[in-house]
């Protein structure tokens, strides 16, 4: 596979890779916000629940505002306040006691009522599904979190469902209204409909006090379009964007985009196709020859072969044909013309003419001798 085609295999993995991690990370938060909804008909939504009051006859408010908009929530607008106590229900709030300031504690003394459904508590040695019994029947609890009873708690707190891990759903009496907790957001979701303990025992709750029952949908990202015009003030464009579905379409776009350019960037220009060397078949057939003989240490043959090759130029250098010499007569013309003894070079000769083996070292010693001294010469 060539350099170009591997790298632009590599570009589009990275590319598929974030599109994948991106859909992943965004579009789960919608899902995850709509936990709880009575809009919702998933299994952790409460659509069934809003229909079974419905069916009771008590009316269900759904409450797309922020908190310090409810009535009596703000000491600014006295006129606001409700005639009628509130039960304000809040699923999957994921909230602990801190979670109640000074402004909702003040809502909550003026008689009002909050249900808070998914509150945060430590993991018992408790079964994760039990059955609870309570005056409206048999509650189905599918969590391990209990609130352990402490006789020092203050303020009071009364045990409204529990078993002997601790309390599942309990109150907290705070001036003339009631604060409720629940370990589970899934007291009565869509998926419990087979459970009509836990659809009238979270009707109880709400409805105990002859209350309005209200359900908080705005920390579901429900919003009253007519009561937030004119109090939400316009953002950016990039502010736009990022509160609708096609963010995710954005970003896959940007990564895209990012992607090309980084494949397309070619600081000096378009790549140039790599030299191919030129092969050298003798040199090659020479080291692959070199390469057999070593391994079969075949030393003679490389002794008679390189010292011919070696006579013959030695007798062409000396103007005495290309016809092989007798050892001696070469040696005696080659001390004539160098003034060298002639047993120098005979030596050599007689050395490549004896059918004997030798060893690497001495054929290495006798290469040296040729190149650095007779052949020199």
């Amino acid at each position: 596979m060539s350099i170009s085609k591997r790298r632009l295999w590599w570009v589009g993995g990275i590319a598929i890779a974030a599109i994948v991690l991106l859909t992943l990370l965004v579009a789960p938060s919608k899902n995850l916000q709509s936990q709880g909804s009575t809009y919702s008909r998933s299994p952790d939504g409460y659509g069934a629940w809003y229909a079974y009051m419905e069916e009771r006859g008590v009316p269900v408010e759904r409450w797309q505002q922020p908190f310090k908009d409810l009535p009596g929530a703000s000491s600014q607008n006295p006129d606001s306040e409700s005639k009628k106590p509130i039960a304000l229900l809040r699923v999957n709030s994921q909230v602990s006691r801190e979670w109640i300031d000074s402004q909702k504690e003040d809502w909550v003394k003026k008689g009002n009522t909050l249900v808070i459904l998914g509150a945060w508590e430590p993991v018992s040695a408790a079964e994760f599904s039990t059955v609870l019994n309570s005056p409206a029947g048999d509650v189905k609890i599918e969590t391990r979190r209990r609130r352990k009873e402490s006789p020092f708690s203050q303020p009071a707190k009364t045990t409204l469902l529990g078993d002997s891990f601790g309390a599942a759903v309990w109150e907290e009496k705070i001036g003339k209204g009631r604060v409720i907790w629940a370990t589970t957001p899934h007291l009565a979701a869509n998926a419990y409909q087979n459970e009509p303990g836990n659809y009238e025992f979270l009707a109880q709750l709400v409805t105990q006090n002859k209350n309005k029952v209200w359900v908080d949908e705005y920390i579901h990202g429900y919003r009253n379009p007519q009561d937030s015009k004119g109090k939400q003030t316009p953002g950016s464009w990039i502010e736009y964007l990022a509160k609708t579905p096609l963010q995710a379409a954005f970003l896959q776009a940007g990564v895209l985009l990012l992607a090309a350019l980084w494949a397309g960037n070619r600081r000096f220009g378009q790549p140039q196709p790599l030299e191919v060397p030129v092969e050298d078949n003798s040199l090659a057939y020479i080291q692959a020859l070199a390469g057999v003989l070593e391994k079969a240490e075949s030393r003679e043959f490389v002794l008679e072969v390189v010292g011919k090759e070696q006579q013959l130029q030695l007798q062409k250098a000396l103007g005495l044909g290309p016809v092989l010499l007798e050892p001696q007569a070469l040696a005696d013309a080659w001390a004539r013309e160098t003034g060298r003894p002639a047993a120098q070079l005979l030596e050599l000769l007689q050395l490549q003419s004896h059918k004997r083996r030798i060893s690497e070292r001495d054929l290495l010693t006798w290469l040296r001798k040729w190149q650095l001294g007779i052949s020199r010469d």
